[in-house]
């Protein structure tokens, strides 16, 4: 049954509330109400008037968040109702919070968060490698990018369709373009920007060829002098040659030992344990959790949402009842 408790709300008030309201394209009605009675505003306004004259309680619960102090000054009449007042005192804690209420307000937005955060850990898809890597590319990149093997990220997976690796790689491409971008602005060396192991692995190539081909020339040419040395008696010759032959052979076993030792494999220098990767993505893990507990993470969730969800609070209610039975146990 209705509520005639709003009688003496002053009706120039009424008015002008439910006139401003009206024109609020994105207000909730209920699902009993027809779309076509609120697309007109003087539809809408003719149902909050019907309310706000019928219901007092019900307009603030669903309407007192678009309302102004001023406004909420107008039920002030309507105070002796019980849920009037609780309504209005709620509306106006929130508008117009004191430093206790702030402080209030905090730590609840702050329970919700990690109660929110427990649950997308479960969920195990929003702290995923893959996903933090596309929301903070260049952090991954710091933590555990530069020891990962890059050329599995572009390669056709198993079961994948050929739309899906091209769409892959240019996710990729854009990915590394963003990490290339935030190393140019840090200042980081060009050979050192992602992407660029290519490049400096061709030109260390190019110059062992060039020393290769410096060294064979030198050889050749080490050769001609030894064959017109040799020219001169037969016995220098056999002595030169049996020389010669040494000294290639201490060359040879020289450069193939020399070889062995200066041999490194590409990126050998990058390697971890697997230990130390494992403890490095716990760090970037920690890193983006405290990002979303802190609201930087306000472009891909919608903080209002979460902050104002009621049904948070029971994660805290449990955690409390888990740990009041712990300490009686432990107690007893």
């Amino acid at each position: 049954m209705a509520k005639l408790v709003s009688g003496a709300l002053d009706s120039e008030a009424k008015e002008s509330i439910t006139e401003r309201l009206s024109l609020m394209e994105d207000l909730y009605f209920p699902r009993k109400v027809q779309p076509a009675d609120t697309a007109n505003p003087s539809r809408r306004k003719s149902l909050l008037l019907d309310l706000l004259s019928t219901d007092a309680a019900v307009f603030l619960e669903r309407y007192g968040s678009k309302l102004s102090l001023v406004e909420l000054h107008h039920f002030d009449v309507l105070k002796d109702d019980y849920e009037v007042n609780w309504h209005l005192n709620n509306l106006r804690s929130i508008i117009n919070p004191t430093e206790e209420e702030m402080k209030s307000r905090s730590a609840k937005i702050k329970n919700r968060r990690v109660a929110y955060m427990d649950k997308l850990m479960l969920d195990g898809n929003y702290f995923s490698e893959d996903a933090m890597r596309e929301r903070e590319p260049y952090l991954h990149h710091e933590y555990v990018g530069q020891f990962q093997d890059p050329s599995g990220r572009s390669m056709a997976r198993p079961g994948e369709r050929w739309s899906e690796t091209l769409m892959r790689q240019s996710e990729e491409a854009f990915l590394l373009e963003k990490i290339r971008g935030e190393q140019q602005r840090l200042g980081v060396a060009r050979s050192d920007w992602v992407g660029n192991e290519r490049e400096v692995q061709e030109e260390e190539e190019e110059e062992e060829e060039e020393e290769t081909e410096t060294e064979e020339e030198e050889e050749e040419q080490d050769r001609s002098e030894t064959k017109d040395a040799v020219k001169e008696t037969e016995m220098v010759k056999n002595m030169e040659g049996m020389a010669a032959g040494s000294c290639s052979q201490t060359l040879e076993v020289q450069q193939n030992h020399n070889a062995e030792i200066g041999a490194v494999e590409p990126g050998a220098e990058d390697c971890i344990s697997a230990e130390e990767m494992q403890d490095r993505m716990e760090q970037l893990v920690y890193i983006m959790q405290q990002k979303f507990l802190s609201g930087e993470d306000h472009q891909h969730l919608d903080y209002s949402k979460i902050d104002e969800d009621e049904t948070l609070d029971d994660h805290w209610m449990r955690e409390a009842n888990q740990d009041a039975e712990e300490k009686y146990f432990d107690d007893v």
